[in-house]
């Protein structure tokens, strides 16, 4: 017997995968505890030996990714007085995929009173072709801590970089702390023109939180030598934050400066 297309169970959406990994760190009196650790989809979540007062974290990509039309996210909560460290055992590369729809990846980072958070995963690499649209929202108790390390490379040796956009949102007791959108590659105007990166091809930022700061007793610092296609400076905000802003010409020498301008944020 015949049956009707109407009558047929609707095909799964096979556009993207959709997944999201979350983690929640707690403190028990004594130590940091790892309450929640949800693996999903493309990111495996690896428990690390803590590092001092440190628990620590590895995001292990299991797969390709993000591919075209993939809904990706990752969220981390830091309760009270706990501390962590979140790193990555890789790269995140955007490739192109099956459907011409734009991956998402949104990260969503949570910090209670007295908790701190190192978040440094390893660079997002664009390759040629992708498309994605990648959301980082910070939401920082007042006596919260946060290190941010955030790197792209704009397209792997000998390539363009895709179509890749950032937004950036920081708030601290509610309130706006930083909020930057960034967007490389076609169709975005002189993106690559000498107000945005030039022919630099890796840029990022690093952005310290801490209520012990006194940025307004902290000059602005320019980071790199002239001589090295390396450039970069380290601002105060407009609250207990330094920001570094880097575009070099490797992942190697970026990472260098932003290194550098951690040393400097943490050095009274």
């Amino acid at each position: 017997m015949s049956t009707l297309a109407e009558d047929r169970p609707p095909l799964p959406d096979t556009s993207g995968v959709v997944a999201t990994a979350r983690v929640r760190a707690g403190h028990n009196g004594r130590a940091t505890t790892l309450p929640l650790l949800s693996s999903d989809g493309p990111f495996q979540l690896q428990k690390l030996r803590p590092r001092g007062d440190l628990a620590r974290v590895d995001v292990i990509g299991a797969m390709s990714g993000p591919l075209g039309g993939d809904q990706l996210a990752l969220h981390a909560d830091v309760g009270p007085q706990a501390r962590l460290e979140i790193t990555a055992a890789t790269s995140t590369i955007a490739l192109r995929g099956p459907s011409d729809d734009a991956a998402t990846y949104d990260i969503r980072l949570t910090i209670g009173d007295d908790a701190a958070l190192h978040w440094l995963p390893q660079p997002l690499i664009s390759t040629a072709g992708s498309n994605l649209r990648q959301t980082c929202a910070v939401d920082l108790a007042p006596t919260a801590r946060l290190v941010l390390r955030d790197e792209q490379v704009l397209g792997r040796t000998g390539e363009t970089c895709g179509h890749l956009t950032s937004h950036l949102t920081v708030l601290r007791a509610g309130r706006p702390l930083l909020d930057q959108h960034t967007s490389y590659g076609h169709p975005h105007p002189a993106w690559n023109g000498p107000a945005v990166v030039g022919s630099h091809r890796a840029c990022g930022q690093l952005l310290v939180v801490d209520p012990s700061l006194t940025p307004a007793a902290r000059p602005t610092v320019l980071l790199g030598n002239p001589d090295t296609p390396a450039h970069g400076v380290l601002v105060p905000l407009g609250g207990p934050a330094l920001l570094a802003t880097v575009v070099a010409d490797t992942a190697t020498r970026l990472r260098r400066l932003l290194d550098q301008a951690l040393h400097r944020a943490l050095t009274p």
